[in-house]
């Protein structure tokens, strides 16, 4: 039945896509799909070649895939000078994730200036602290829901912090970027004007925070994020430094959040393992490194090919989109023995693709996995028994989540758990 299916349309993938994914790999790890041009990867050693080779896969069409497509190219010109010509009316085509050398290398480099170690290190702390107020506010009910009221605030107001937003305008980045729950009888609906656009509500506020920096610099990360300069000691434009201020908010704390959200998850439904966790918290990182592998928040991660060329053996003619499916490279059983199956003592865990490979490998991988690391760690600490609720997610036997209705991303829209606060509140 899977022969013909719309994997980029057909809801009924949405919840399970993973014997769909096994079904393309017993095929081929490198298949043409019957709809929109695409050849899917679910190989992992075919995967990470792809994502080595970035002079044959262009990344401008990275984050949406088949859609809305390069125009057709005239017989005759050259498909990497055709994707240049068009790069600009691709969706996000101005970028870091879509981005090709040089234009990439020179802003991957200012990235990398922002989240030096030392600045991940001092954000450490600030999670800490962090993730202690957002828990604040729902462990004593014995119950919350967590993704939406707790993992997306902490990851906003992580990134928030890394990037050096004043306190002051956190709460209207919550309210603009969806984070915070709506009041009731606020706008004619009863949801708050959140802004329609996120990434231009981003793209606004912090060209005004550059701009204010450069004119007037301050002993303040937001000072350091506009005066930084490109590795050749060149300064980039505004726009340029806003977009990667951008990129690394949008990107960061809703990929982040949904990996928070599915670890809970995982717990949630093994108590055993929840069991072996609380007991060895040295532990967590390698479960994590798992949950990434298993359940990680990005589903499909697309290229478009600058030339013919040739990938596992199967032909891929220029111009065609070619999407990895990570969910079906980190189990390819060729890589990981027994791959559906969560083994924290997993000894190649981590060389899982939930981040990518090459030059695009995400950034922030780092840094999510301190945030996600920190997040479940005091859960465990203040909570006892956490469950999933039956209440909203129905009993063991026959659990219902929602995940969310896209190709490209993977994760549960609300995850209900209850459990017993450990005695005193706060488990500190």
């Amino acid at each position: 039945m899977f022969d013909a299916i719309d994997f980029f349309t057909d809801e009924s993938l949405i919840e399970d896509p993973f014997p769909y994914f096994d079904h393309l790999r017993a095929q081929c790890p490198v298949k043409a799909l019957p709809h929109h041009g695409v050849v899917a990867i679910t190989g992992y050693d075919e995967a990470a070649e792809l994502w080595r080779d970035h002079g044959t896969y262009s990344a401008c069409n990275a984050v949406t895939g088949p859609f809305p497509g390069l125009p057709p190219a005239p017989e005759g010109v050259d498909m990497a000078e055709h994707i240049e010509q068009n790069r600009a009316a691709l969706p996000l085509g101005e970028y870091l994730a879509t981005q090709d050398p040089p234009t990439h290398t020179a802003l991957r480099g200012l990235l990398m200036r922002l989240l030096t170690p030392r600045r991940l290190k001092e954000n450490e702390a600030y999670m800490r602290r962090l993730v202690d107020r957002q828990l604040d506010g729902v462990i004593p009910a014995g119950r919350f829901e967590v993704f939406r009221d707790f993992a997306k605030p902490y990851a906003l107001l992580v990134i928030a912090d890394l990037l050096g937003v004043p306190e002051e305008d956190h709460q209207e980045f919550k309210k603009q970027l969806g984070v915070e729950r709506p009041d009731p009888g606020v706008g004619s609906d009863g949801q708050h004007p959140q802004s329609l656009d996120p990434l231009a509500f981003l793209f606004e506020t912090f060209s005004a925070y550059v701009e204010d920096r450069r004119r007037e610099p301050r002993p303040d990360v937001l000072s350091h994020l506009a005066t930084a300069t490109y590795p050749d000691g060149s300064i980039p434009e505004v726009a340029d430094v806003v977009r990667t201020a951008t990129f690394l908010f949008a990107a960061g704390q809703d990929t982040t959040a949904r990996l928070v959200t599915a670890g809970v998850q995982v717990i949630g439904e093994d108590p055993s393992l929840q069991a072996t966790l609380r007991a060895e918290r040295d532990r967590i990182p390698d479960f994590l490194e798992e949950v990434l592998r298993l359940e990680g928040p990005v589903k499909t991660v697309s290229r478009l090919t600058r030339a013919d060329t040739t990938l596992g053996g199967v032909p891929i003619p220029a111009g065609t989109t070619v999407s990895v499916f990570p969910h079906a490279a980190n189990r390819d059983p060729r890589h990981f023995a027994e791959p559906n199956e969560l083994r924290l003592d997993r000894p190649n865990s981590r060389e899982h693709l939930a981040f990518g490979r090459g030059i695009h490998a995400c950034p922030g991988g780092p840094l999510a996995r301190v945030e996600a690391r920190i997040a479940i760690e005091r859960i465990l600490d203040r909570t006892r028994d956490v469950r999933i609720s039956e209440e909203a997610h129905g009993p063991a036997d026959d659990r219902r989540y929602s995940y969310e209705p896209t190709y490209v991303l993977r994760g549960v829209r609300e995850l209900h758990i209850e459990f017993t606060p450990v005695a005193g509140g706060d488990g500190r």
